[in-house]
């Protein structure tokens, strides 16, 4: 069965007030449009555009066939820094959750960390030119050189100098103390931070430097500013997926993208934000070992398809091209597939049903459907399945 679905964009205050419209041929809001929600996470799931077709249903959380879907995809537009954030293990979320549960935390408490009891990894398709993010812990002798950069181009500061000095040492231990004392309530924190941005406003033509002074401007004297050149900056260009698995913590800077992650709510802040920041439970689900932030490989299975699989099995992305000699594609569906044309005109047959897709149409295809071709063209459709 294929039924068309679609969604309003969530207006958080860091989206883009023209990047969604523009990508998807609609009508700009006037305000912020962040991301396009198509699921059915319960906090913004998407419309059944005919409820005929859905037992009546008039979005897919309401939907007894889409009741499990494991994934959301998302398009995301951002205009500014969103907060650094961590998810957890499946593990991690599942003890978690049990014990606020125990606890007597109410669903909707503010103290509440876990939401539910499942992880939330996912990942972001870059369609601007650059897409941003920081994403996972670099090498702390990097970060150090960085921080010796800017003590050097500014006014100086024994803060400033002395945390450079506490980055020696074993990666794991020393990246691990520096986050707990960023965002502990030690009074020299606000120093270092003031030192940090002034010396980078000081300094041009630096990447560190250009990534305070943009944070700053965003939330002035945040802590995640300095937490931030803990980081790898990693940028994209249109085309390259970054995965975001558990324990990873990332913060998207800027840019347009196709997100797909697993349907859960459980996000622990690690600053940038003016939310509850719990720095003992944020720590316990970090993983501080350092990384390359190096995009995820696709799969090519046919002409004109391209298949992005992370290490878990909620989720899958696939981009079909459709153009000169490419006219056909196919693909097999593990499970209820979500299908997004993000450019021209494509034609969707299933075993029982077909579709035709436009620029900024999406439909929701159910797994009976077996195998999903796609034909017509030139167009670009992106679909989210499992990953089994």
């Amino acid at each position: 069965m294929f039924v068309r679905i679609g969604n309003t964009p969530r207006d958080y205050a860091w989206g883009s007030t023209t990047a969604i419209a523009a990508l998807l041929g609609t009508e700009p809001s006037g305000g912020p449009e962040a991301e396009l929600w198509l699921g059915a996470h319960p906090g913004s799931p998407a419309r059944v555009l005919d409820p005929t077709l859905a037992d009546g249903a008039a979005n897919l959380a309401e939907w007894e066939r889409t009741s499990d879907l494991p994934y959301l995809l998302k398009v995301l537009a951002a205009d500014g820094p969103l907060s650094l954030q961590a998810h957890p293990s499946p593990e991690q979320a599942r003890a978690g959750f049990e014990r606020e549960n125990a606890a007597g935390l109410a669903a909707d408490s503010p103290d509440r960390n876990y939401k539910d009891p499942f992880h939330k990894p996912e990942l972001i398709f870059a369609l601007s030119d650059p897409f941003e993010a920081l994403c996972g812990f670099r090498d702390p002798a990097e970060s150090r050189a960085a921080l010796e950069r800017l003590a050097a181009a500014g006014p100086g500061g024994a803060v400033l100098s002395g945390f450079a000095r506490t980055l020696d040492g074993e990666p794991g231990t020393v990246l691990r103390r520096a986050t707990e004392w960023l965002l502990g309530e030690d009074g020299d924190v606000d120093l270092l931070v003031a030192e940090v941005v002034a010396a980078a406003r000081a300094l041009p033509d630096d990447r560190d430097a250009d990534t305070v002074r943009m944070l700053d401007d965003a939330f002035p004297g945040d802590p995640g500013i300095v937490l931030a050149l803990l980081l790898n900056r990693a940028t994209l260009r249109p085309g390259q997926v970054l995965y975001l698995p558990a324990g990873n913590i990332h913060a998207y800077l800027r840019g347009l993208g196709i997100e797909l992650m697993a349907a859960s709510d459980n996000v622990l802040r690690g600053g940038l934000t003016r939310k509850r920041i719990d720095v003992p439970e944020l720590v316990s689900v970090l993983d501080f070992s350092p990384i390359r932030a190096t995009p995820l490989a696709p799969e090519h299975p046919a002409d004109g398809v391209e298949v992005f699989r992370p290490d878990v099995p909620d989720f899958q992305l696939s981009r079909i091209e459709l153009g000169g000699d490419v006219t056909f594609a196919e693909l097999s569906l593990p499970g209820t597939a979500i299908a997004l044309c993000t450019e021209g005109t494509v034609e969707l047959t299933g075993a029982t049903d077909s579709l035709v897709l436009t620029r900024g149409e999406a439909a929701l295809v159910t797994a009976d459907e077996g195998t999903l071709s796609v034909a017509s063209g030139p167009g670009t459709l992106f679909v989210a399945t499992p990953n089994r």
